[in-house]
């Protein structure tokens, strides 16, 4: 199969994996249900994905692929450390409070097995969390910021940045945040991240 055909049924297969993740949880959902939603073949998926858990850590690492990709090129091409959590903060939290994310995370909420709460850990929060410490360790090498934990400066910079918003996404009290709320909050977790750490130096 050629890759813009590949990526294309790709993409239809988990669009299919999302909707019944809503309507039926993760336990609900089989892979055969999948296919059949996705008009594609059940050996497709197993091919393609291995098994259910399979699928949806792809699921988990595309959604988390366009910020691990941000961080790894600002990472590489040694930007200003404060300017890279600027431009982060709005794409994390679009990426966290975005309706797929909430689908993943409501569902691994209902699910007794804890496997999609595993596969969400992996391919996001333990994929993405160890760039943005390399990203404060460069702030505090360069001078911009002071901490001596970097793990807690990491949990600080999350607790600013997110606070309980998520929780809130997932339980329907809040909506989806508009770009610009995202903007400012990031922007005001920055600074309140740079007074708190620098205050304590």
């Amino acid at each position: 199969m050629r890759d813009e055909n590949k990526s294309l049924r790709q993409q239809q297969i988990e669009t299919a994996a999302y909707a019944l993740l809503e309507q039926k949880g993760y336990a609900g959902t089989s892979m055969l249900a999948i296919a059949r939603k996705a008009r594609a073949s059940n050996e497709t998926l197993y091919n393609w994905y291995g098994d259910k858990q399979g699928l949806f850590k792809a699921l988990v690492t595309r959604n988390a692929a366009e910020v691990k990709a941000l961080l790894e090129a600002e990472l590489a091409s040694d930007e200003d450390p404060i300017a890279t959590l600027q431009l982060l903060g709005p794409k994390l939290l679009t990426l966290l409070l975005g309706d797929r994310a909430i689908a993943l995370n409501r569902a691994a909420a209902a699910d007794p097995s804890g496997e999609l709460g595993a596969a969400i850990s992996l391919a996001g929060r333990e994929t993405v969390l160890p760039l943005i410490v390399r990203v404060l360790e460069n702030a505090r090498r360069k001078g911009q910021l002071a901490f001596e934990q970097t793990p807690a400066a990491a949990a600080l910079y999350m607790d600013l940045l997110v606070g309980d918003l998520q929780i809130r996404r997932v339980i329907g009290r809040v909506p989806a945040p508009s770009p610009q709320s995202c903007q400012e909050r990031a922007a005001l977790a920055v600074s309140r991240l740079s007074d708190l750490l620098n205050d304590n130096t």
